[in-house]
Order: structure tokens, then sequence, then C-alpha cells
């Protein structure tokens, strides 16, 4: 019985240690492919070109659960991890907060606590992820 148990018991710890080395699942950005949606050219927008335009908010939900989810939570309701973003302003003023923590990252006391996305996601993703939190929003 012992050796059962401690089979058992080792088998489990195994499984919780290799569950707790792929839980976090694959944290290299994911393209988001964005076909569908009108092209933005080089120049950054200052305001969502894609608000209330349903394409956008459907390419936007995967490219934020293949992005965002894993720090911001599933559907926008963050766990505790990082900012819950259904509190993010709209219009204007969320916008820009979106494109500069999106493209800059935030950085705090020397840790990253959100990567840069500027160069590897682009302009067109990211509006539609925005496109699609501000579907999520609620006041």
């Amino acid at each position: 019985m012992t050796t059962r148990i401690r089979l058992a018991g080792g088998l489990l710890l195994g499984l919780m240690l290799a569950g707790g080395a792929f839980a976090h699942g694959d944290v290299q950005p994911q393209p988001v492919n964005t076909d569908g949606l009108e092209s933005l050219g080089t120049e950054w927008k200052e305001e969502n070109p894609y608000r209330g335009n349903a394409k956008a908010v459907t390419v936007g939900d995967s490219g934020y659960n293949q992005n965002c989810a894993r720090c911001h939570g599933l559907q926008v309701v963050s766990g505790g991890l990082a900012p819950d973003l259904r509190y993010l302003p709209t219009g204007k003023e969320g916008d820009e907060y979106f494109v500069e923590r999106m493209k800059h990252g935030a950085v705090v006391n020397g840790m990253t606590k959100m990567p840069a996305f500027d160069g590897i996601l682009s302009q067109e993703a990211m509006w539609a992820i925005r496109t699609y939190i501000e579907a999520k929003h609620e006041e």
C-alpha cells in the first residue's frame, strides 16, 4: 500500500510540475489575421478607425484571446494580474492610453509588466483589439 501511495503521489507531483510548466501557454506574441479589415497604412491613427465595426470586433476577439487574455483575463475580465480593461475609457481618451501601452508596453520598477507590441502586431491588429475591448466596456 505504501508503494502505491508513493507512486500515486509521485505521479501527481509530476503532473502538477508539468502542468505548472505549461499552464501559462505560449507567451510569444501570436500573429493576428486581419483579413477583411481596411488597411490603415503606416501612419498611426489618433482615434480608433474601426469603432463599431463588427468585423473588427471579431478579429479583435481572436487577437485579444491570443495575446492579451493570459494577463487581462478571458472576455476582458481581469483575474487581478493586470488591469481590467473593461473600465478603460472609451473614445479618444482611451484610444491614446491604449496605443501608448500597446506600442511601448509597461515597465514598473525595472520589471516588464506588459511587453511592447510595436513592430510585432500591426496597427490593424491593435485597433481591432481595441474595438473588441470597447465592445466589452462597463461603466
